[in-house]
């Protein structure tokens, strides 16, 4: 009998203590039923919680079923192990059993099966939830601060945010999972600026909030951009010395990134002790996000330097300032560092791999992702719809377009953002048209202000300023800058000098501090040789401390990014830089070309002129690949303006490339075109064979320039002369005209900057 009650004991420390695996739970149950104890209720509610805390369910259940007399206690304990392992059915079918049985519910049971209903999307758990609020009141816990807690987080969990309010304005003695709760409701439902004021309410009611309001706070600042809320949170939690784990840390630092403060966010951040790759992929990707992709990517060494494997949102990260910066061979290095299956499991990877490689140019490799990608949900379709008509296969993208149509799966307005872009840079007005005018009628997605500007854009470029304005005119919302840039552009591009001023009284208004505005009229005035008020314009952008934004160009060679500026000599090669330069400019002018200086913005001397224009940083940066690399090897070259390149560059890039014999892509803050050239002179002068693909298929009749019956969309608009570009491929159809240079490369518009 002793020795009996000696091992019963040794059962109950044991059970007390915790067990670490299923298999000591299940050797301590079979001495629970040797020793008769297994209808002690004490010992019973310990051995299920074990089996719960371990994850398992199933076994649990077939044991509680077997109790004879289970009590309160029992029932929950189960309500509470199964809800804390997600078996939300299950555990909503025990608190049923349980009524049947004559129990009655008290203050912990009702917040569990409230969570649980509350996670159950079926409407009949609606109905359970108001029940169980009935029962509330009847059994007197309407009183009770976790019931009413469990309450505020059913209704908020349903989108009943006015019924959770109520609830939550009841509650006498409010805690803080109280406020979280409701923090949380609102932050759920979009309400991001009302849950920061309710925080602020936490405060005066004297509560101190723990980590996880904090991180949903901060969470509601970083969705709104309250960069100020944020700062003082972060300024109150070191004046009342709340301790900063690596959760909160880690949110101040995203909410910092998502704000646009860099700097703060790198302060938080190397002020951590402890940082996890969470906290890493927050300082990556905010990174890339704010247009710093080489400040991404050295986050991103160093933390492979500790060892770290990078995870989903660090290899997104990542990949985006890979794509930003065309660097294909340093994306492909980091692709090889997670599981290549992960990329085709998880649709986030994929639409990220897929958006790098569009952005690099290299659509067929983007395909083969697209097609392994096992879940394709709308966002990896837009994707592939996106890069297609960025790189000019326009007809491609139209094709996936049909084929998401035909999966079941419905477009969303970044679908036809994606659509409306390759629409614009192909200069399909009419098929445009149509997309932007069944989007609503026939899909029935509301154009956003990113539609209305790449509408404004298509018709702009296409010389219809009138009907682009009256769209504007239109809108149901305020046009923002970019839309309004997009009509400058159209006026810069077909030299309506009157319209473009007027347009620019409205982006004064809206971005008095941006002066690219104001270097685009003073283009349009230059290339109209006004000089006086180009002139007029500079003076003012000094007299206002504004600066022009330095034109910057990024190549990629054997894995390593360089930089160029313009007029840039910093780099070790920049001798060899500028005598490429000069030789292939002196080859161009033996071969009769002749550079149009229009565009240059200042009354200067021709010579001087061609200087500036030779200056630029795409040409050094393609000059410096060309005596880095060989014939065969691609070059691309990435700028971060979003203005149009001038026909000059255009042309002046694509010939010096053709004469090295090397196809490129150069990328124009997002907007993407191949080019080759074809040199014609006047007399019998031979003629390269352009760039041709057998695969051309956009529907529209035509010739390419190698003789063969191709289907091609005519354009004849900025340059005359230039006859073909096959919308498939977005290459050349060439035709010799005049003594001239016969080229016309298509550039396209980025999605995600209209």
């Amino acid at each position: 009998m002793k020795k009996n009650g000696n091992m019963a004991w040794e059962v109950k420390k044991r059970l007390a203590w915790g067990l670490q695996s299923l298999q000591e739970v299940k050797h301590v149950h079979c001495r629970l039923l040797r020793l008769g104890l297994h209808d002690d209720t004490y010992l019973l509610n310990l051995l299920l919680r074990s089996f719960l805390h371990l994850g398992a369910t199933q076994y649990p259940i077939v044991v509680f079923a077997q109790t004879p007399h289970p009590n309160i206690f029992l029932f929950n304990t189960m309500i509470r192990g199964l809800v804390s392992n997600d078996t939300f059915p299950h555990a909503v079918s025990l608190f049923a059993s349980m009524r049947r049985r004559g129990f009655s519910p008290d203050n912990f049971t009702f917040p569990f099966v409230l969570k649980a209903c509350a996670r159950l999307s079926h409407s009949h758990f609606l109905h359970v939830g108001l029940n169980l609020h009935s029962l509330v009141v009847k059994t007197g816990f309407d009183f009770d601060v976790f019931v009413k807690t469990g309450l505020v987080c059913f209704y908020s969990k349903k989108g009943l945010l006015r019924d959770a309010r109520k609830v939550f304005d009841e509650i006498p003695d409010k805690n803080v999972v109280s406020w979280t709760a409701i923090i949380c409701g609102y932050i759920e439902s979009g309400c991001f600026g009302e849950a920061v004021g309710l925080f602020r309410g936490l405060l005066e009611m004297g509560l101190r909030p723990d980590s996880f309001t904090l991180v949903r706070v901060l969470y509601a600042c970083s969705r709104v951009g309250d960069l100020d809320s944020g700062r003082w949170i972060d300024r109150y939690m070191k004046e009342c010395g709340l301790v900063r784990n690596v959760f909160v840390a880690t949110s101040l630092v995203d909410m910092y990134a998502k704000c646009g403060s860099m700097e703060e966010a790198r302060r938080v951040f190397d002020g951590m002790v402890e940082k996890d790759v969470v906290c890493w992929s927050a300082i990556i990707q905010g990174y890339a996000a704010n247009g710093l992709p080489k400040e991404a990517l050295d986050a991103f060494f160093e933390m492979r330097r500790e060892n770290l494997r990078p995870d989903c949102y660090a290899m997104v990260g990542v990949l985006s300032a890979c794509a930003r910066l065309g660097a294909l061979e340093l994306g492909n290095w980091a692709r090889g560092l997670m599981d290549g299956d992960e990329f085709l499991s998880n649709p986030v990877l994929g639409t990220a791999l897929i958006d790098f490689y569009a952005k690099c140019g290299s659509m067929v490799q983007a395909t083969e992702v697209f097609k392994g990608v096992r879940r394709k949900d709308c966002v990896v379709f837009n994707a592939v719809i996106s890069g297609l008509a960025m790189c000019g296969h326009v007809g491609a993208a139209f094709g996936v377009f049909g084929q998401m149509g035909k999966a079941g799966m419905q477009p969303d307005g970044n679908t036809f953002v994606g659509l409306l872009c390759g629409c614009t840079h192909a200069g399909l007005v009419d098929d445009g048209r149509r997309y932007f005018s069944g989007m609503s009628s026939v899909f029935s997605v509301t154009p956003t202000v990113e539609h209305y500007g790449c509408m404004v854009d298509l018709l702009a470029r296409a010389g219809l300023l009138v009907e682009a304005r009256d769209l504007i005119k239109s809108m149901p919302m305020k046009a923002n800058a970019i839309v309004w840039g997009a009509l400058l552009g159209g006026c810069r591009l077909h030299k309506d000098i009157q319209l473009a001023e007027h347009v620019l009284n409205h982006l004064i208004d809206l971005e008095p501090w941006n002066s690219a505005h104001y270097v685009l009229l003073s283009n349009v005035y230059s290339s109209s040789r006004r000089w006086d008020e180009a002139e007029k314009i500079r003076s003012s952008l000094s007299q206002k401390g504004m600066q022009k934004l330095p034109g910057c160009s990024w190549v990629e060679v054997d894995g390593v990014v360089h930089e160029f500026l313009v007029g840039d000599t910093s780099h070790p090669l920049s001798h060899k830089i500028y005598e490429k330069l000069e030789s292939l400019f002196k080859d161009l002018r033996e071969a009769g070309y002749n550079p149009t200086t229009e565009f240059v913005l200042f009354d200067v001397e021709e010579e001087e002129k061609e200087y500036f224009l030779g200056c630029h940083s795409e040409k050094l940066a393609v000059a410096f690949a060309l005596i880095s690399t060989s014939a065969k090897d691609a070059i691309r070259v990435v700028k971060n303006l979003r203005q149009q390149l001038g026909s000059t560059d255009e042309l002046q890039i694509s010939v010096i490339l053709q004469h090295a014999n090397a196809p490129t892509r150069v990328v124009n803050s997002g907007r993407s075109g191949r080019y080759r050239a074809a040199l014609a002179r006047s007399g019998p002068a031979a003629l390269h064979k352009p760039w041709c693909d057998a695969d051309c298929d956009s529907g529209r009749s035509g010739r390419c320039g190698c003789g063969a019956e191709r289907p091609v969309a005519v354009r004849n608009d900025a340059i005359p002369f230039i006859k073909g570009i096959c919308v498939f491929s977005g290459r050349f159809a060439l035709t010799p005209s005049s003594s001239s240079l016969l080229l016309r490369p298509l550039l396209l518009l980025s999605p995600s900057s209209p």
